[in-house]
């Protein structure tokens, strides 16, 4: 699987895009997405996202999470045409100012949260979805038991 991380902030440690690496290559797996997948993990500020979110959800403010996904699937099915071509998942894009005010909020360390963040959009580029109850739950589960199993807990 590619993987493309872009720091915007200059302010996310080499060593935490090398564990969200790990973490998105485990849930891949976890989730039997394709290894010719790629996928880019944007890190930006606040102000950055909040364009983003106006522009696409017509909500003003800044957001701790955004993906676009550029393949229309069914909770982890993705419909894979042709073996060798790679299929463009799509983008993440995480608010690292979001992440540090989320982790002091929620009493967990920056790393901990920028790892939920990642698995949370990557889920979303697979077709998970939060917009009903049960399937937030289907989601939120599936996030804490991928954190879990790779051993990032709160």
């Amino acid at each position: 699987m590619h993987i493309d991380f872009h720091d915007k902030t200059k302010s996310v440690p080499t060593d935490y895009i090398d564990l969200l690496q790990r973490l998105i290559l485990f849930a891949a797996e976890k989730e039997g997405v394709s290894k010719e997948a790629e996928v880019s993990v944007n890190f930006v500020d606040d102000n950055e996202i909040q364009e983003l979110n106006r522009n696409y959800r017509q909500k003003d403010m800044p957001t701790d999470v955004i993906s676009f996904a550029l393949q229309e699937s069914v909770e982890g099915e993705l419909d894979i045409i042709g073996e060798d071509i790679p299929l463009a998942l799509g983008d993440i894009v995480i608010s690292v100012d979001k992440a540090k005010e989320q982790a002091e909020e929620y009493n967990h360390s920056f790393e901990r949260e920028l790892g939920f963040l990642t698995v949370h959009g990557f889920l979303h580029l697979l077709g998970y979805d939060h917009m009903k109850q049960e399937d937030e739950e289907k989601m939120f589960k599936r996030q804490e038991q991928i954190l879990g199993e790779f051993g990032i807990e709160r």
